[in-house]
């Protein structure tokens, strides 16, 4: 089970004390909270004798009251590289008061060289209370008395800071422990829960040899330091069971006795430790008052185990007695440092690479002049958004946003083509008469627009006649007719101009998180002041667009005389074809066995197209005839005038001149709007932006008593970014003094 070494030879004992003493270094250092340093921690509960194994391991008296006397950690050290006993005691603060991690753990010298052993008690009680109450200086606690210590209210029950004790002893064996507090079953649940949860947080460390020290006056099923033993070590690789108190075991106890033997020999199948089990038999009372020395006691132990059954009978001497278990406990935690050297040195290396990209991934600290970062920042900001506005930068996500919601503007416009259909009953005719162009039929068109027929236009007319002489169709009917819908034009520019709105917010925000984020109080600041600035120009953008609609209200004027011309020329001749071939546009047709088909609420575009092709085919054969009778150069506008007299001439002509000029006005907004945006929002906020920020910055800066402190507090880092990458560097150079440690040691020996 265990190496033969020669454990007292000089090569080993100096291997042995730079072991122990490297791994008590890298724990001063804070290095147990970052990697898994080996170590023995020994557990047990109130009444194992835990106290006893600890004293008289390491040679020293430990406290002893009724109830929890110990309430944090001690490191317990000893080296026997020293020609007389010696002791000094140190506070490792790692931990604040709410047992939270602390970035550089405090090592605070706290009693001088104690060279006399009854001293130590009242040493080590002081040290503790020390550690118990954070907020007093530790120097307070010097010349207290155990009375006066036994009488404190402490401010902490339990505390994670560790107790260090350094042992200077000829007589010792080079070892390093941790004595934990003991475990407690009849307390508040809060402290018993305290001392579960610490004894827990060392024995699950996978380097972690734990004793358990267990009273062989009770059962084995009884000790909660053997159950979270085993729920740490289920193999029980790395525990070490050791029996107290075989001396209360009567002469009758005889099957107890021998379960035991069954244990110590390795024979028991219920309780299998890969490292065994070892029996000690420690001072009761009456000896420990005697102050009997090591020797004494170990003496006496050996000879209580040499004369007592069954335990004389054991072959396996080395299982009694502390020499025995201390020299194994010492040669088995020297064997696993050896061991885990290698992998401790990786793991920092790992921590080390963490580190170092956690700090690399955080912005880094400002370099510039404060008052040249913030103006360089500002003018890459107001540079970024006027390439964005005039098309030029990487992304191009505003100009092809903004050019989607142009288009859908100028589809929403088309929806408010008049809708004029030269018949009787409008309702009962297919609308294909939507344009002259065969590419602008329209699909939808929007619901404001009305219907009109040939009686809807003359009531028009009629309710627009002032004084004008007879055959003059009132120009203020075919202004009512304009108004219709140019009136709908007002919607779909508000529903553009919002979204573009929308549009430009979200870029600015970008730009805002790119170029300021870096500190959060400069992205505060600016931000402020750039969304005030595009509030006013959406502001001036929105003044803009309505007078751009108002100049569609009145008058009613345009040069494209020849276009306009053209175009009433078109649509008189449709309406008047259509009228006189109302037939061919009918919506449904009466079937052949009399039956009335339902009329559908809207025609399809096949029907639309299929009365389309007919109405073109018609025209086409009577511009050939015409052109054999010797009738040439003549369009389909001129068809109209073969036609018979029609009594509803003048509103045909309402109608064409209206829908011809709703298309040169359409022609006009469709542009009108989005360049008025552009023009009033994005490139106006562009070219005044950088102005407007810098008199704003000098203003606000100039009324402060000190510019340039204020201009460092816009480019101060972020409490957050600043805390962490406080945090990363102390943690960085903390892994770097352990990797130090550990490679200088490698070379070293």
């Amino acid at each position: 089970m265990w190496e033969d070494v020669n454990i007292s030879s000089t090569d080993y004992a100096r291997r042995r004390s730079e072991l122990i003493q490297m791994m008590v270094k890298l724990r001063s250092m804070g290095a147990d909270a970052l990697i898994d340093l080996p170590s023995v921690v020994v557990i047990g509960g109130q009444s194992a004798g835990k106290s006893s194994l600890v004293e008289a391991v390491s040679g020293i008296n430990v406290p002893r009251d009724s109830g929890t006397c110990t309430r944090c950690p001690m490191e317990c050290t000893m080296s026997s590289h020293a020609s007389s006993w010696s002791c000094t005691i140190t506070l490792r603060i790692g931990f604040d008061r709410n047992g939270v991690d602390l970035q550089k753990p405090t090592n605070m010298p706290f009693s001088q060289t104690i060279t006399d052993k009854s001293e130590f008690e009242v040493w080590l009680r002081r040290a503790q209370a020390a550690i118990l109450n954070p907020d007093v200086s530790s120097s307070t606690f010097h010349t207290k008395t155990i009375e006066e210590l036994r009488n404190m209210k402490n401010t902490l029950k339990f505390s994670r800071n560790v107790v260090c004790v350094s042992i200077e002893d000829p007589d010792a064996t080079d070892l390093s422990f941790y004595d934990l507090p003991g475990l407690i079953q009849n307390e508040e649940a809060e402290i018993v829960a305290l001392v579960k949860n610490l004894v827990e947080h060392y024995t699950k460390k996978e380097n972690t040899i734990i004793l358990t020290t267990i009273p062989m006056s009770d059962d084995m099923e009884n000790q909660q330091s053997m159950s979270l033993a085993r729920a740490a070590d289920p193999a029980g690789k790395r525990t070490i069971g050791v029996l107290t108190k075989p001396d209360t075991l009567g002469v009758g106890a005889i099957n107890q006795r021998r379960r035991w033997v069954e244990i110590i020999e390795g024979r028991s199948q219920d309780h299998t430790l890969r490292h065994g089990f070892y029996c000690v038999r420690l001072p009761d009372d009456a000896e420990r008052a005697q102050r009997l020395s090591r020797v004494e006691s170990q003496r006496r132990a050996a000879e209580y185990f040499d004369t007592t059954s069954p335990w004389k009978d054991v072959s396996d001497r080395h299982r009694f007695g502390i020499p025995g278990f201390v020299s194994d406990v010492s040669r088995l935690l020297i064997k696993l440092i050896e061991e885990t050297l290698p992998c401790l040195r990786d793991d920092v290396d790992k921590l080390l690479a963490k580190c170092i990209k956690d700090l690399d991934e955080l912005p880094p600290p400002l370099a510039n002049d404060p008052q040249i970062e913030v103006l360089g920042r500002m003018n890459a900001f107001c540079d970024d958004f006027k390439k964005f506005v005039n098309g030029s930068h990487e992304g191009k996500h505003l100009a092809q946003r903004n050019r989607a919601l142009y288009a859908i503007f100028k589809k929403d416009i088309r929806g408010t083509t008049p809708d004029f259909r030269p018949f009787d009953q409008p309702e009962d005719f297919v609308l294909v008469l939507d344009d002259t162009e065969d590419n602008m039929t329209l699909s939808e068109r929007d619901p404001g627009v009305k219907v009109m027929g040939i009686y809807d236009i003359r009531k028009v007319v009629q309710e627009a006649i002032g004084w004008e002489f007879p055959n003059n169709v009132p120009y203020q009917a075919k202004v009512n007719l304009i108004a219709q819908f140019t009136k709908l034009w007002v919607a779909p520019s508000e529903r553009c101009l919002a979204g573009i709105n929308d549009v430009l917010d979200q870029v600015i925000n970008t730009l805002i998180s790119t170029h300021f984020g870096r500190f959060k109080v400069l992205e505060d600041y600016f931000g402020k002041l750039i969304r005030v600035q595009v509030d006013i120009y959406k502001a001036r953008a929105q003044v803009a667009v309505k007078s751009a609609l108002d100049l569609e209200t009145t008058p009613h004027f345009t040069q494209n005389t020849d276009y306009l011309q053209t175009l009433r020329d078109k649509w008189l001749s449709r309406y008047k074809t259509a009228r006189s071939r109302s037939s061919q546009y009918k919506a449904h047709h009466i079937r052949e066995d009399g039956v009335v088909p339902p009329q559908p609420e809207t025609p399809s575009s096949k029907s639309k197209a299929r009365i389309s092709s007919t109405i073109e085919i018609t025209e086409e054969k009577a511009l050939r005839a015409l052109a054999e009778a010797g009738y040439t150069n003549l369009r389909v506008s001129d068809l109209a005038r073969l036609l018979p007299p029609d009594s509803f001439e003048e509103e045909l002509v309402v109608m064409a001149d209206v829908r011809a000029y709703y298309h040169v006005a359409y022609k006009r907004i469709i542009d009108h709007i989005p360049l008025t945006i552009e023009h009033a929002l994005h490139h106006a906020l562009a070219g005044q932006l950088s102005q407007s920020l810098l008199t704003s910055l000098l203003t606000d800066m100039a009324s402060g008593p000190n510019f340039f402190e204020r201009m460092k507090e816009l480019v101060s880092d972020d409490a957050s970014i600043a805390q962490k990458r406080t945090m990363l560097a102390t943690r960085r150079q903390r892994i770097l003094d352990i990797r130090r440690r550990l490679v200088t040691f490698g070379i070293s020996t």
